[in-house]
Protein backbone atom coordinates (compact mmCIF):
# COMPACT_ATOMS: atom_id res chain seq x y z
CA UNK A 1 0.00 0.00 0.00
CA UNK A 2 1.40 3.51 -0.87
CA UNK A 3 0.78 6.56 1.16
CA UNK A 4 0.20 9.77 -0.66
CA UNK A 5 3.59 12.31 0.77
CA UNK A 6 1.45 14.55 2.11
CA UNK A 7 -0.15 11.71 4.33
CA UNK A 8 3.76 10.55 4.98
CA UNK A 9 4.72 14.72 6.03
CA UNK A 10 1.43 15.04 8.30
CA UNK A 11 2.40 11.68 10.44
CA UNK A 12 6.11 12.84 10.84
CA UNK A 13 5.15 16.11 12.23
CA UNK A 14 2.54 14.70 14.36
CA UNK A 15 5.22 12.48 15.70
CA UNK A 16 7.96 15.18 16.17
CA UNK A 17 5.42 17.12 18.29
CA UNK A 18 4.90 14.27 20.69
CA UNK A 19 8.82 15.05 21.00
CA UNK A 20 8.36 18.31 22.23
CA UNK A 21 8.81 18.63 26.29
CA UNK A 22 7.68 21.52 28.95
CA UNK A 23 11.46 22.28 28.62
CA UNK A 24 10.91 23.78 24.98
CA UNK A 25 8.77 26.57 26.42
CA UNK A 26 10.28 29.95 26.87
CA UNK A 27 8.99 31.74 30.15
CA UNK A 28 7.38 35.39 28.74
CA UNK A 29 7.06 34.16 25.33
CA UNK A 30 4.96 31.06 25.52
CA UNK A 31 1.38 31.42 26.05
CA UNK A 32 -1.51 28.64 27.13
CA UNK A 33 -2.73 27.65 23.47
CA UNK A 34 1.07 26.87 22.53
CA UNK A 35 2.24 24.61 25.48
CA UNK A 36 -1.04 22.59 24.83
CA UNK A 37 0.03 22.69 21.03
CA UNK A 38 3.89 21.34 21.79
CA UNK A 39 3.17 19.62 24.77
CA UNK A 40 -0.07 18.20 25.17
CA UNK A 41 -2.54 18.04 28.10
CA UNK A 42 -0.49 18.03 31.97
CA UNK A 43 -0.91 15.42 34.72
CA UNK A 44 -2.10 17.94 36.69
CA UNK A 45 -3.08 21.91 36.69
CA UNK A 46 -3.79 23.56 40.56
CA UNK A 47 -3.84 27.23 41.71
CA UNK A 48 -1.20 29.11 43.65
CA UNK A 49 -2.50 31.44 45.76
CA UNK A 50 -1.49 34.01 43.73
CA UNK A 51 -3.58 33.15 41.13
CA UNK A 52 -0.63 31.13 38.92
CA UNK A 53 -1.85 28.61 37.43
CA UNK A 54 0.56 25.22 37.90
CA UNK A 55 0.75 22.82 35.38
CA UNK A 56 2.48 19.54 36.03
CA UNK A 57 3.71 17.32 33.38
CA UNK A 58 4.68 13.99 34.70
CA UNK A 59 7.14 11.71 33.13
CA UNK A 60 5.82 8.60 34.44
CA UNK A 61 4.76 6.70 36.33
CA UNK A 62 8.16 5.11 36.31
CA UNK A 63 9.68 8.21 34.52
CA UNK A 64 12.49 10.43 36.05
CA UNK A 65 11.33 13.75 35.10
CA UNK A 66 8.06 16.04 35.91
CA UNK A 67 8.09 19.06 34.94
CA UNK A 68 6.08 22.25 36.32
CA UNK A 69 5.14 25.05 34.21
CA UNK A 70 3.65 27.97 35.74
CA UNK A 71 1.31 30.30 33.85
CA UNK A 72 0.90 33.68 34.93
CA UNK A 73 -3.11 35.30 34.81
CA UNK A 74 -2.13 36.75 31.16
CA UNK A 75 -1.65 32.65 30.19
CA UNK A 76 1.98 33.08 29.52
CA UNK A 77 4.27 30.44 30.71
CA UNK A 78 5.94 32.49 33.60
CA UNK A 79 8.96 29.30 34.51
CA UNK A 80 9.58 25.46 33.81
CA UNK A 81 11.00 23.61 36.69
CA UNK A 82 12.19 20.18 36.66
CA UNK A 83 10.80 19.20 39.91
CA UNK A 84 12.02 15.88 40.90
CA UNK A 85 15.47 17.00 42.35
CA UNK A 86 16.80 16.69 45.92
CA UNK A 87 16.93 20.22 45.94
CA UNK A 88 12.76 20.06 46.05
CA UNK A 89 13.22 17.33 48.48
CA UNK A 90 15.19 19.09 51.06
CA UNK A 91 12.76 21.93 51.06
CA UNK A 92 10.15 19.06 53.00
CA UNK A 93 9.95 19.75 56.55
CA UNK A 94 8.91 16.62 58.50
CA UNK A 95 6.90 17.14 61.37
CA UNK A 96 5.52 20.34 59.99
CA UNK A 97 4.27 19.53 56.56
CA UNK A 98 1.66 17.30 55.01
CA UNK A 99 1.25 14.96 52.05
CA UNK A 100 -0.49 17.55 49.87
CA UNK A 101 2.63 19.98 50.92
CA UNK A 102 4.51 17.29 49.34
CA UNK A 103 2.28 16.60 46.25
CA UNK A 104 2.94 20.17 45.47
CA UNK A 105 6.29 20.18 45.89
CA UNK A 106 7.32 16.86 43.94
CA UNK A 107 4.06 16.07 42.02
CA UNK A 108 1.92 13.25 41.83
CA UNK A 109 4.64 10.05 43.25
CA UNK A 110 5.28 7.15 41.35
CA UNK A 111 4.95 4.84 44.08
CA UNK A 112 2.67 4.38 46.98
CA UNK A 113 3.18 2.05 49.98
CA UNK A 114 0.82 1.85 52.56
CA UNK A 115 2.64 0.10 55.75
CA UNK A 116 1.23 -0.03 59.63
CA UNK A 117 3.19 2.56 60.42
CA UNK A 118 1.92 5.07 57.80
CA UNK A 119 2.29 5.98 54.06
CA UNK A 120 5.64 5.77 51.64
CA UNK A 121 5.32 8.06 48.84
CA UNK A 122 8.15 7.69 45.82
CA UNK A 123 9.25 9.29 43.12
CA UNK A 124 12.32 8.07 40.33
CA UNK A 125 14.74 10.71 39.71
CA UNK A 126 18.57 11.16 38.19
CA UNK A 127 21.04 12.92 40.27
CA UNK A 128 23.27 15.45 38.54
CA UNK A 129 21.29 14.10 35.64
CA UNK A 130 23.30 10.82 35.97
CA UNK A 131 22.61 8.62 38.74
CA UNK A 132 19.24 7.06 38.85
CA UNK A 133 17.59 7.14 42.07
CA UNK A 134 14.31 7.65 44.21
CA UNK A 135 13.27 10.29 46.53
CA UNK A 136 11.23 8.95 49.58
CA UNK A 137 8.60 10.78 51.70
CA UNK A 138 7.31 8.62 54.56
CA UNK A 139 4.18 9.99 56.37
CA UNK A 140 3.00 9.41 59.81
CA UNK A 141 -0.62 8.10 60.56
CA UNK A 142 -1.98 11.89 60.86
CA UNK A 143 -0.46 12.28 57.26
CA UNK A 144 2.47 14.36 58.29
CA UNK A 145 5.78 14.15 56.85
CA UNK A 146 8.07 11.83 58.66
CA UNK A 147 11.26 11.87 56.92
CA UNK A 148 12.78 12.65 53.64
CA UNK A 149 14.99 10.67 52.03
CA UNK A 150 17.11 10.55 49.05
CA UNK A 151 17.98 6.95 47.81
CA UNK A 152 21.15 6.23 45.04
CA UNK A 153 19.76 2.84 42.82
CA UNK A 154 23.35 1.07 42.51
CA UNK A 155 22.08 -1.02 40.14
CA UNK A 156 21.28 1.85 37.58
CA UNK A 157 19.07 1.15 34.54
CA UNK A 158 21.51 0.60 32.26
CA UNK A 159 21.38 3.83 30.91
CA UNK A 160 24.62 6.17 30.32
CA UNK A 161 23.21 9.77 30.80
CA UNK A 162 27.27 11.11 30.25
CA UNK A 163 26.56 11.36 26.76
Amino acid sequence: MKFPSTLVLLLSIAALAGCIGPQALVPGQSTVVEMRAKVGIPTDIRFDRNGDELWEYARGPAGYETYLVRVGTDEKVKEVTQILTEDQLMKIVPGKMTKADARNLLGRPSDQTFTGAGTVWSWRYYRSGMQPGYLLVTFNPDNTVKERIAIMDTSGDGRDRSK
